[in-house]
């Protein structure tokens, strides 16, 4: 708000100064020759209240502003601005300042800079019209810009110009010139022009580039027609209304063949010539009459393809020809000499040999070119056999040509316009008028075909074989040709290239096409024939034959997930690449079609393979290879090259086992969670057991793919393989091996029978697998301390007799199960052995008992004391250990033979007193052969077990060591050969303690 009043405040003062300088500004601006403008600043344009002046140059894409300095003096000195564009409008405009704000545009002068000239032009022919058409191409600076170009020529001796603005990037096409005219000092002037206040600013380049010429080529003759006649050699023939003289062979300039210049040089498109109907022909493929002359007319209303070269330099150079060469009037009675077109007269001559070809004559008739044609004569062109070359001109005023045809050969011959007035390059019409015939040395001739085979069409009759039809000439030729070219067999690399035949143009005379190769894509031609002439071609067939199909396609499974792909191609195909196509159940479209899985090009192997990866598992496919041709349209063979193919399952992995009841529970799991076997081809589950004794080893169960649980009866005590198996119509999976080992089921029905005084036989039933079983007796009504228990009998069947009971006793029996050395809980029994009656010796007996169990129960006391004085003793002597009675302090019993008796008495001598003297004798009280065989194992139980652990325990664990080395016997006599094999040593972690080989299990 508060600069909107500034701004209010100041405008009266700003409109005052703006009307004060209008009524006095004189300011002028100007454009110099350099393409600067000056801009000027009188006195009378500084205003009173004015304290800066400026001016703003617009036009250019950013516009500029300057301001005058020096203001202090009575007139500052000029400003000039360099303009980068020639050509341009701009517009100066002055401003005054206040101090404050600038004003309006005081005064506004546009300036219109000057347009460089042209620096070069190119003029060449427009191809479609090069008779009244050329280009112009126009080069200059790059910041020039003009709107019209003013076109300057002479055209003969008129000097014409014209305002052209149909340019684009310095070109355009000119269409207002005449055929056969020289255009001269042909010069180009820029033109910039604008519109200012209702005034038009027009400036014009100079004009400094070289003047062009050119000459637009000239129509060509029209009705050129041609006979050949056949005269006798007696006479030469006259004019039928002049009997004075005849029309001879005259002198006809002839242009050397080094100063001859192929027009084909020029730039252009190819031309076309006309042909004519033929007013009279010989029978096509016979031979002409002897007595009859025959013609042939060319125009240029029909168009064919061109032969002849055009000369674009007139011919500089002539030389006497013999009269037997060219003639340039016909040999007809009825023409008089003043015709338009006659030769020059000769005396009389001979015309043909007495020898040789028939007497022959080639008459050459045309017409005028069409008007407006600026054009001074004609050229006759003669070539025999494609490389003799004959040139000969003859005026414009001469419309006729006679050749005596002296040797056999195919006769091309072309009439064109000559054009070489003024100083423009001499110049030939463009369109030919040529015709063609054959000339046998019989003096027979044949014409050349103008007429294109109709209505052609190849059928395949097999894979390599083609027959060609079309259309019968309308001029009776029975001669044809046939050209086969193969489109693709240049297409691969050399290496790799699959074809030979046809790879270039082959021609042959029947209508049948053999050894095509299939797959390939041949272009077909077919040529009337006229003796050795052939015409033009038909419109080309294009035939692309069907390639075989793959063989030996074969599907190898790597994985659920990839397979290879491998196939063999037949050794005679041509294609481009071959499709491999999968078709498939998609689950996430529910769809089922044919998809293109990979493209594999064509190489010269006849083997290929590819790898198929990201499938399902358990999923049915089909694959497809297909060989796609070159070219257009694409064709590919075959749909019955396919295979199907089921991959196989996923390995299932087992999550949970339970065992009970004799009953093994299996749940196991298949792929992620997002797998769906409701359109797989997953057929059922198989579960398997097998466990390594028994007689019924395996188990197995086969599950619906749905159901991924299932429950088998096994026998308890036994170690087993479980696997699960996922199963389809051609594979299989199996899951990891799951090793489970199964506790030993206790005893059932256990019965005590035949019971005596002093033993009893216990039964049983067995189930299960069971090693062994340990059958043990404690008496009923002791005390855990009391040594009630007997010693544990191991039994390998169902029945025992356990004896050497006490009669008259009540025992608590147990039988436990053994199964790879695992125990099953125990069955119990309770028994009581029967009373027996007294005798006289039992109470001594009896007696002797009781004192034999005091005298025990004396010297068990007197040997504890004795230990405690032969550990004291130990320290004394530096011993650490003592050798002692394994068996009296483990079992609780006193020594059953004499030896053992002994060695406990050394016992309470501390032992490095006497050991080592044993030892020296290599004699081990304690070893396997010194005393009597014990049982190394050791049942303890559980209710003495912490009892048993604090016993062995007691001094430095002494007797864990003596059971250590009474472990050093066992299975010395037993194999270990797994355990002494080179690849295992380093494997073993004590080279003294080596597994058994009845303990090892071999992992596969």
């Amino acid at each position: 708000m508060y600069f909107r009043g500034i701004l209010a405040s100041m405008l009266p003062c700003a409109i005052c100064l703006l009307c004060s300088i209008q009524g006095i500004v004189s300011f002028v601006a100007t454009v110099r020759e350099d393409n600067s403008i000056l801009m000027l600043l009188e006195p009378a344009d500084m205003a009173d209240n004015g304290t800066a002046y400026g001016v703003r140059v617009t036009g250019e894409p950013e516009s500029h502003f300057l301001l005058f300095q020096n203001l202090s003096d009575s007139v500052p000195p000029p400003l000039v601005f360099n303009a980068s564009y020639h050509g341009l409008c701009y517009t100066v405009s002055f401003m005054v300042s206040n101090g404050t704000v600038w004003s309006k545009p005081v005064k506004t002068i546009s300036l219109l800079t000057k347009p460089l000239p042209v620096d070069s032009v190119f003029i060449h022919d427009y191809k479609p019209a090069p008779e009244t058409s050329v280009i112009f191409e126009l080069k200059s600076a790059e910041n020039n810009v003009f709107t019209r170009v003013n076109i300057s020529y002479s055209e003969g001796q008129e000097q014409r110009s014209m305002l052209y603005k149909d340019f684009f990037k310095g070109k355009t096409v000119f269409k207002h010139w005449l055929p056969g005219t020289c255009y001269s000092n042909i010069t180009f002037q820029l033109v910039s022009e604008a519109t200012s206040n209702k005034s038009t600013l027009v400036r014009h380049s100079l004009v400094l580039h070289q003047p062009g010429r050119h000459r637009t080529a000239p129509n060509p003759p029209l009705n050129v027609s041609f006979r050949i006649i056949r005269l006798s050699g007696r006479a030469p023939p006259r004019l039928a209304r002049s009997g004075s003289y005849s029309r001879l062979v005259g002198d006809v300039p002839l242009i050397d063949e080094q100063d001859e210049v192929d027009p084909m040089e020029e730039e252009g498109d190819p031309r076309s010539f006309a042909i004519g109907q033929e007013h009279l022909s010989p029978t096509q493929g016979s031979n002409s009459s002897a007595d009859d002359s025959s013609t042939s007319s060319t125009r240029n209303e029909s168009s064919s393809q061109a032969y002849w070269p055009l000369a674009t330099a007139r011919p500089t150079s002539t030389g006497p020809i013999s009269s037997e060469e060219f003639v340039n009037a016909p040999v007809l009675e009825s023409e008089d000499q003043s015709d338009s077109g006659s030769g020059m007269d000769q005396p009389h001559a001979p015309l043909f040999p007495t020898s040789g070809l028939p007497h022959l004559l080639l008459e050459l008739q045309w017409q005028a070119p069409r008007p407006p044609t600026m054009f001074d004569g004609f050229v006759v062109y003669i070539s025999i056999n494609g490389s003799h070359k004959e040139v000969a001109q003859v005026d414009e005023n001469t419309q006729e040509f006679v050749r005596k045809l002296s040797e056999p050969g195919t006769y091309r011959v072309l009439v064109t316009t000559w054009s070489s007035s003024g100083d423009c390059e001499p110049r030939e019409s463009r369109v030919e008028t040529s015709f063609t015939f054959y000339l046998s040395s019989s003096g027979e001739w044949f014409e050349e075909p103008k007429e294109r085979p109709q209505a052609v069409t190849v059928r395949m009759l097999n894979s390599d074989t083609a027959a060609v039809s079309w259309a019968m000439s309308s001029t009776n030729l029975n001669g044809s040709l046939v050209s086969v070219l193969s489109l693709t067999c240049s297409k691969p690399r050399l290496g790799q290239r699959l074809e030979s035949n046809y790879c270039n143009e082959e021609n042959t005379t029947s209508d049948i096409i053999t050894d095509l190769t299939p797959g390939a894509q041949y272009r077909v031609l077919v040529f009337f024939t006229n003796g050795p002439l052939v015409g033009p071609a038909s419109d080309p067939v294009i035939i692309s034959t069907l390639p075989l199909g793959v063989q030996n396609l074969a599907v190898h499974s790597l994985s659920p997930w990839e397979a290879i792909l491998s196939w063999q191609r037949p050794h005679n195909v041509a294609f481009h690449k071959y499709i491999v196509e999968t078709f498939f159940f998609n689950p996430a479209t529910l769809t089922s079609q044919w998809s293109t899985y990979y493209e594999l090009t064509a190489t010269s192997s006849l083997v290929a393979s590819v790898r198929v990866t990201d499938l399902l598992p358990a999923w049915y496919y089909k694959f497809r290879v297909t060989m796609e041709t070159w070219g257009e349209p694409v064709r590919s063979c075959c749909d019955r090259s396919t295979v199907s193919f089921i991959t196989a399952p996923e390995a299932p992995h087992i999550s949970l086992v339970e065992y009970f009841s004799s009953v093994l529970h299996v749940r196991w799991t298949y792929g992620d969670i997002f797998t769906d076997l409701s359109h797989s081809r997953m057929l059922h589950w198989q579960v398997a057991a097998e466990g390594m004794r028994g007689a019924r080893r395996r188990a197995s169960a086969n599950v619906p793919r749905t159901v991924m649980q299932a429950t088998l009866a096994l026998p308890p005590g036994d170690i087993y393989n479980l696997t699960v198996t996922a199963c389809t119509e051609r594979s299989n999976n199996t899951s990891t091996p799951h090793i489970i080992k199964l506790e030993p089921a206790r005893p059932k029905s256990l019965y005590a029978v035949n019971t005596t005084h002093t033993s009893v036989s216990l039964l049983w039933v067995e189930e299960g697998i069971v090693d062994f079983y340990r059958v043990s007796c404690k008496q009923v009504g002791l005390s855990r301390s009391t040594n009630g228990e007997r010693e544990a009998q191991t039994v390998h069947s169902h029945v025992a007799t356990v004896s050497n009971l006490l009669p008259a006793t009540t025992y608590n029996c147990s039988v436990t199960s053994y199964s790879y050395s695992t125990p099953s809980e125990p069955a119990y029994v309770a028994i009581s052995t029967q009373a027996r009656e007294l005798n006289p010796s039992v109470a001594a007996i009896s007696a002797l008992a009781v004192l034999s169990v005091l005298l025990i129960s004396l010297l068990l006391f007197i040997l504890i004391v004795l230990r405690k004085k032969h550990i004291q003793m130990s320290r004394e002597c530096g011993a650490g250990t003592f050798v002692n009675f394994a068996s009296f302090e483990r079992d609780g019993k006193l020594p059953y033979n004499w030896r053992r008796t002994l060695f406990a008495f050394l016992t309470l001598l501390p032992s490095c007193l006497w050991t080592d003297y044993l030892l020296a004798f290599y004699i081990n009280p304690w070893s396997k052969t010194a005393l009597k065989k014990r049982k190394l194992t050791c049942p303890v139980q559980l209710d003495d077990f912490d009892t048993y652990i604090s016993d062995m325990t007691k001094d430095s664990a002494y007797k864990f060591s003596l059971q250590f080395e009474e472990l050093k016997s066992v299975g010395l006599d037993l194999s270990h050969e797994a355990a002494d094999l080179a690849v295992n040593r380093s494997k073993n972690r004590y080279t003294n303690i080596l597994p058994l080989s009845v303990t090892t299990m071999k992992h596969v």
